[in-house]
């Protein structure tokens, strides 16, 4: 079933991490912009224990059946599945992420996973993908927002 039919609802509020230099509020290091870019790609939303009942509740669902009809087991790990479109089951270009308020942790990293805060180049190359990474932001300036 898709969940894109199920539920409505409003996205949470903006998240975002301001430069030091620029405490006076002119511009952060992030601010999602709600593109949905970060939700669309075969990627690896795996999902800890602890997060699938907290979905599994908020879509007043058992756990099972959360399991069975969102996500897929790869290498002993449970991921959200994505749609025929690609994306998340439970982003919507229109409602946006249908589960914000309980979504895994994997999504509320993004885009400061630990990955891209020790490697420069991939940095760079998410950087010029999400628009909601400031392009003046220089990656030590980035790393310090992820207290890195």
């Amino acid at each position: 079933m898709n969940p894109r039919i199920l539920f409505s609802g409003k996205v949470g509020e903006k998240t975002g991490f301001m430069s030091k230099r620029e405490k006076g509020g002119l511009m952060k290091a992030f601010e999602c912009r709600r593109c949905g870019r970060c939700c669309y790609g075969e990627g690896g939303i795996s999902l800890k224990k602890d997060e699938t009942g907290r979905i599994s509740r908020f879509l007043e669902i058992s756990e099972g059946d959360f399991l069975e009809r969102f996500c897929e087991k790869r290498n002993g790990k449970d991921y959200i599945r994505t749609g025929d479109d690609r994306y998340c089951v439970f982003y919507d270009r229109e409602k946006l992420c249908m589960i914000h308020t309980v979504k895994p942790e994997s999504c509320t990293m993004w885009p400061f996973y630990p990955a891209l805060l020790e490697d420069e180049e991939s940095w760079i190359l998410t950087r010029d993908a999400c628009p909601g990474i400031n392009k003046k932001c220089s990656f030590m300036d980035f790393k310090k927002e992820a207290g890195k």
